[in-house]
């Protein structure tokens, strides 16, 4: 396996990169990342020191010339790279637009040129793209909805990889993570934001009444879903499958386990609600468990602990990232609010 990771330098693409190269699964690995806000480029630097197989791309997504070298080297490609922040869509959506749709489009272009090498190809996309759950738990062929300039974006990029499988017929499989967390997780996310927050002593803020109910799953589940879908061909309805836990939990039952886990008091700080926001958000995962074998194995309060004691020991990892943490953004009413 020649594998091929976009957005390699990121939260969950950078784990996976790590647990790749753990288990030797691939022959050689390459990131293709351009290293914005969310990378972690000393992550980089230290895995091409300890491994030989491992190589850098310092790229955009948007670079086709780049791009298309990369995907003519590789067998098999995941693809990460994207902007990610809902909040930070909704102040500024141009990037999103240009790295999540055009990007995609450059890549599977780059696919289907390449096609006597690719042998699978993983576009991970997100659960946003379905909106407010319309039933309790949402499976692969519930209604798309987005609600935001973000969800918009990966919308069009998850429905572009798909004309792409039908008209190119590429071998693609296209996963929609529910909401992921662990270590490594930029501050502006809701959980590293609730636990640093905690860490400094500073109240965690709350988008309206923090009744809005997400599925919470801890990213090594994500990865070992990853890894048995590279390896398996399995034949997938409509090459969609989903992955989540399963259950739904406010946002404020995560910020009251959170701070219970500190001595110190912390209060909650309500701001507006963020607009856009999805109410009601659990994942069916019948397909995945079915098909692939796969079901979650770390409970939300088991990861949550963990994820806890990884922030408070690495402050150097996420200290710098402090200024990024909250973003201006227009109301609905016209007003300007910090969020």
């Amino acid at each position: 396996m020649k594998l091929l990771v976009t957005g390699g330098a990121g939260f969950i693409g950078s784990n996976f990169v790590d647990s790749i190269l753990q288990c030797e699964l691939a022959e050689r690995l390459t990131v293709f990342d351009s290293l914005t806000y969310a990378a972690d480029p000393q992550k980089m630097a230290l895995l091409s020191e300890r491994h030989r197989n491992f190589s850098f791309v310092h790229a955009d997504i948007c670079n086709v010339v780049e791009l298309d070298f990369a995907v003519s080297q590789a067998t098999h490609i995941v693809h990460f790279a994207a902007e990610t922040h809902v909040t930070r869509s909704i102040a500024d959506n141009d990037i999103f637009f240009q790295t999540d749709v055009i990007g995609t489009k450059n890549l599977v272009q780059s696919i289907a040129r390449n096609a006597n090498n690719i042998e699978k190809f993983i576009h991970i996309s997100t659960s946003e793209v379905y909106g407010d759950a319309l039933e309790p738990f949402m499976n692969e062929n519930h209604s798309l909805n987005p609600k935001s300039p973000y969800a918009a974006a990966k919308l069009a990029a998850d429905r572009l990889v798909y004309a792409f499988i039908q008209t190119y017929n590429i071998p693609a499989l296209i996963v929609r993570p529910f909401n992921q967390y662990g270590p490594r997780q930029h501050v502006e996310k809701v959980i590293p934001r609730f636990i640093t927050s905690s860490i400094l002593g500073e109240p965690l803020t709350i988008h309206g009444d923090g009744l809005s109910h997400r599925d919470y799953l801890h990213v090594e589940d994500l990865i070992n879903f990853l890894k048995t879908a590279l390896v398996n061909q399995v034949s997938v309805p409509n090459h969609v499958v989903n992955i989540g836990s399963g259950k739904g939990v406010s946002i404020l039952e995560i910020a009251r386990f959170i701070m219970e886990l500190f001595p110190n008091k912390i209060d909650l700080h309500h701001v507006s609600n963020r607009p856009g926001q999805v109410v009601r958000h659990t994942a069916d995962f019948t397909q995945a468990k079915k098909l692939f074998d796969w079901q979650p194995k770390i409970v939300l309060k088991t990861g949550l602990e963990e994820t806890v004691n990884w922030y408070s020991r690495n402050k150097s990892f996420w200290e710098p990232q402090l200024w990024t943490k909250k973003i201006k953004i227009v109301l609905p009413s016209g007003n300007i609010e910090e969020q």
